[in-house]
This record gives structure tokens, C-alpha cells and sequence, in this order.
């Protein structure tokens, strides 16, 4: 993945929350363009290249009015029939996501005997860092900078071995819309937090619910608000896709890194679906 696409991300995200605090004017392209600094006709090649899908169609994915019609019909999935224009199925490249929890000794010590490889990517939301172990990625986090990335890094795993590499490909494989080999995490968290986490894996691209819809999932109705601790929590970015979640009034921000990612993300993969 170019630095040039995370670049890109850089100008969407400026044109996201452009929208976000202009919704209710309903912003033509014009409008948008000029907030990025481009003419209309570079910003819209710059939105069809990041998306795949033209400007008025990508924004529909990003209003909160819209996230209100679909929790209105009490329906999560970004329906063909609305005028965003889905027209195809989603596409669930999370079914090939699985994971293991640590062992309670692995997640109480700090990660001690274990090796941790980590490397810095750019992707379409911006640079981030990737931790794995020889069982499977136990982090993926948005990052400011390389430094910030290292410091996270031995903050959640003080007493691992750390090895700093690259991994060539891995940003493609991991953005993929879907993929033939099964991506496997390694994590650590409370039982509570692996029951969420695995609720959040099997919402499929292209489709949100709520707080309270997770905790009705984990059969403990009365615990939205420890569900939405659980979710802040979650250590590894898109794959564990906490991005789908939003509020209740349909307010899609609250995310760990960034609203204006958040929606970026959701954009990004009702997107792809269309395509």
C-alpha cells in the first residue's frame, strides 16, 4: 500500500469532517472540494480512486441522518434498495478471521517469554502499527507517529521480547476486502471482553449496530455501558471491527482513533461492497 493512498487519507478525512459538521446543509461537491483545497474535478478522481465509487455515493455511507433511517427500520445492513446504491452482498472477509486467547499467565505477565514482532504500515486510514506473535496478530493501532507506535508497543507488552521489522504485503492482506487464508489474532482481555470482541466479529462489512444490540448478542442486556468499555479496549483495529458500532440516536463517533476515521472505515467498506 503507497504512502501515497495514506496521503490520500489525509485530505478524505479533512473532507469527512467537512460533512460531518455540514450535514444538515447537505454540502454538494463543490462545496466539499473547496474545503480540501482541490478543484471538484481532482477531488472527485482523489474520492473515486480511495472508495472505488464516486463522491455523492460514498457520502451517503458517512450522514448520521442515514444511520437514523436504518436503526428507524430496525435494520444494521446498508440495504440495496437505499440511495446509496448497494447493489451487491457484503462481503464477510472477517469470517476468516479467528482467534485464541492467551493463557492467563501470557496476559498477567506482560507478555514475558513471548516474542512480539511489530512494524509500522501505511494504510488507507493512515500509518499503523502491527504487532504479531507466533500465534497471530495481538495488535493493530492507528498511530501519530513511529515513536508513538514504540511506545505503545512497550507500554501493553513491558516484559516481551520486541523484534521491529517489516513485512512486506501485510497492509494489503489485512485491508483486503476478503482473503483465501485465514487471519488468526492472539489476544488478551477479561472473559467479558472476549465475548464482546467475538459479537464484534461477526458483524459483516457493511453493516452497524449499537451498544445495546452487543450486549442483547452476549445475553446481558442491562450491560451497555461495560460493552462499551469492552469496545474502547479492543486492541486490534478493523479486524475486531469496533467501527461498526455507533450510538443509539445513530451518532457514529466514540471511536479510539479518531471519529473522523470511524466513519471513513464505514464509508470505506459499504464501498467496497458496491463494487
Amino acid at each position: 500500500m503507497s504512502q501515497d493512498y495514506a496521503k490520500d487519507y489525509e485530505r478524505i478525512a479533512g473532507a469527512i469532517r467537512y460533512i460531518a459538521d455540514h450535514r444538515l446543509d447537505q454540502p454538494d461537491l463543490d462545496a466539499v472540494a473547496t474545503s480540501v483545497g482541490l478543484s471538484p474535478y481532482h477531488f472527485q478522481r482523489l474520492f473515486t480512486r480511495w472508495a472505488g465509487v464516486s463522491p455523492k455515493r460514498f457520502l451517503g455511507y458517512l450522514t448520521v441522518q442515514h444511520a437514523r433511517e436504518l436503526l428507524a427500520q430496525d435494520a444494521s445492513v446498508l440495504d440495496t434498495a437505499l440511495d446509496v446504491g448497494l447493489s451487491g452482498p457484503s462481503r464477510l472477509h472477517d469470517l476468516f478471521v479467528s482467534f485464541e486467547a492467551m493463557t492467563p499467565g501470557e496476559a498477567k505477565n506482560g507478555g514475558a517469554h513471548l516474542t512480539i514482532h511489530f512494524s509500522v504500515i501505511p494504510t488507507p486510514f493512515g500509518p499503523a502499527v502491527v504487532m504479531k506473535t507466533p500465534k497471530g496478530i495481538c495488535g493493530l493501532e492507528f498511530l501519530d507517529s513511529e515513536e508513538t507506535a514504540r511506545a505503545r508497543v512497550r507500554i501493553r507488552w513491558p516484559q516481551a521480547t520486541l523484534v521491529e521489522g517489516r513485512e512486506p504485503g501485510l497492509a494489503e492482506r489485512l485491508f483486503a476486502a476478503h482473503g483465501e487464508q485465514p487471519i488468526r489474532l492472539h489476544l488478551k482481555g477479561t472473559n467479558f471482553q472476549i465475548k464482546v470482541w467475538e459479537a464484534l466479529m461477526s458483524i459483516p462489512a457493511g453493516q452497524l449496530t449499537t451498544y445495546k444490540r452487543i450486549a442483547d448478542q452476549i445475553r446481558n442486556a442491562n450491560a451497555a455501558r461495560a460493552v462499551g468499555g469492552a469496545i474502547a479496549a479492543n486492541p486490534v483495529a478493523v479486524l475486531i471491527p469496533c467501527h461498526r458500532v455507533i450510538k443509539e440516536s445513530g451518532a457514529a463517533d466514540g471511536y479510539r482513533w479518531g471519529s473522523d476515521r470511524k466513519r471513513a472505515l464505514i464509508g470505506w467498506e459499504g464501498a467496497q461492497n458496491a463494487l
